[in-house]
């Protein structure tokens, strides 16, 4: 591989990471260096690559959508009640359109190509690993905390569910090179001892879309890469995982950063940790070897079509999701902060943030109201008090601040990247399938969530998106690649 092309895809997969520790890339500054920088990689790409565009229909169809998108908001400024917002706006979405155009051009080719899932997994486990730091050791690390966040893990993006849904993506792309028996072994038992601190990220945010997504994208998983081993490590991983987080619900400085036993339940926490991360590592080398040694079963399980299963959780995801909105009478929260309670009610200001969206979109149907009204329309027709700025769902706000032409723009993107999606996969199940959900993960979770907001979160699954483009072209394959 061309050298300025390796170093150019090294900086792209660490990218995500790197904004992370800018408040998650959310304001001005570090967007605008985000922007520059992902532009002047598809500069080098245009130069270094032999194909620095897709050739087929659903690799152009998902850039022009997003460049379409971009556009589309763009003209929104001239109805939009905030120009500011919407410049925001319009400046995140070129951002993410350099990525992606990138993202295609640099991640296709061997070595950048076998090293997405591991770099993005990785990432996730720094942002999240310093995210705990401050808990595990209160007397040597000290982090920033907001009033807000109410005990909740939120540094460094600054924003608890954005830490729940890039741990949930971080945990299913570990866990997935963890199962994958084409990488190194060294490699996969890294990646699987980085599951328990990802696996208390996500608890630690309270967050229920990140839980809800992280189920969604570990059966996602296992739908695409059926290998005996790879569901063998999903369940050790996941039960790991539930030790950890049941530990650090018990612990209240842990938890909610609560008590005066502080630097005691930290270093009880960090050695925990430390164990179990050993644990992950050591059982998926056990199974490895009782594979190799042939008392346990290899091969493929035999599961029903995964289309199917990916179909059903969507449907009982929108349908858990309705049903949980028709029976709630009021908007509000169960319990605020770190508190466990929060995880088992379905109450939430959304419905009424989404209502709103709804109200918008009755009366600006073809254009909407324009990019960034959301605010303005919440503070007249808000019930509850509340500064909300997003209506909490990026398929809802867009309908809502860019109508119907918007919805059409964001549908064009999604079904050029799942059509893109699908074709990788059949051209590279080994290498597809963990992209894939976490692609999945944050899908799910952007239709609870601004994560789209929040480029170190968005950039993960750009970045996996633009990969999935990239492999579903890419005719150099080779036949370990194609095995599944």
């Amino acid at each position: 591989m061309n050298p300025v092309r390796a170093l150019a895809a090294g900086a792209l997969l660490a990218g995500p990471t790197v904004i992370a520790f800018f408040s998650g890339g959310y304001f001005d500054e570090p967007r605008e260096i985000g922007g520059i920088a992902a532009w002047a990689l598809v500069v080098v790409a245009a130069i270094v690559s032999k194909r620095p565009f897709p050739r087929n229909w659903p690799g152009i169809l998902a850039i022009a959508a997003l460049a379409a998108l971009t556009g589309w908001i763009a003209l929104s400024l001239n109805w939009a009640p905030l120009a500011g917002a919407a410049q925001d706006d319009l400046q995140r979405v070129a951002f993410y359109l350099g990525a992606l155009i990138a993202a295609a051009a640099l991640l296709g080719p061997r070595p950048a190509a076998r090293w997405v899932e591991p770099a993005l997994a990785f990432g996730a486990f720094i942002v999240i690993a310093y995210g705990l730091s401050g808990r595990l050791l209160p007397s040597v690390i000290h982090l920033a905390h907001s009033h807000t966040a109410l005990g909740r893990l939120e540094q460094p993006l600054t924003y608890w569910n954005a830490m729940g849904a890039l741990a949930a993506m971080g945990f299913v792309l570990a866990t997935r090179v963890a199962g994958d028996a084409s990488r190194d072994q060294r490699l996969r038992l890294v990646a699987a001892a980085v599951t328990p601190p990802l696996a208390v990220g996500v608890y630690l945010s309270f967050s229920r879309g990140a839980l809800a997504a992280l189920a969604v994208g570990l059966v996602v998983l296992v739908a695409l890469a059926t290998e005996r081993r790879q569901v063998r490590v999903v369940g050790l991983l996941v039960a790991l995982g539930i030790v950890a987080a049941v530990a650090a619900g018990l612990l209240p400085a842990v938890r909610a950063l609560k008590g005066s036993h502080a630097n005691a339940e930290g270093a009880a926490m960090l050695v925990l940790l430390l164990v179990l991360m050993a644990a992950a590592a050591g059982g998926c080398l056990w199974l490895s070897r009782r594979e190799a040694a042939g008392r346990l079963r290899s091969g493929r399980m035999r599961l029903p079509r995964p289309r199917l299963v990916i179909a059903a959780c969507i449907v009982l995801l929108l349908a858990a999701t309705l049903g949980a909105a028709a029976l709630e009478q009021r908007p509000g929260t169960p319990e605020v902060g770190a508190s466990t309670a929060r995880l088992a009610s379905v109450k939430s200001n959304r419905y009424d943030y989404w209502r709103v969206a709804f109200e918008e979109f009755g009366d600006n149907p073809i254009r909407g109201a324009g990019s960034g009204a959301f605010r303005v329309d919440w503070l007249r027709e808000r019930t509850v008090l509340d500064p909300a700025k997003d209506a909490h769902s990026l398929y809802i706000e867009t309908l809502g601040e860019l109508g119907l032409v918007g919805a059409a723009i964001l549908a064009a993107l999604i079904v050029g990247l799942a059509v893109a999606a699908r074709r990788a996969f059949r051209r590279v199940p080994v290498q597809a399938a963990g992209a894939i959900a976490a692609l999945s993960v944050f899908a799910v979770h952007a239709g609870l969530d601004w994560d789209w907001e929040m480029p170190a979160v968005s950039l993960v699954a750009l970045l996996c998106a633009g990969a999935l483009i990239a492999w579903s072209e890419d005719p150099d394959v080779t036949a370990s690649e194609r095995a599944g």
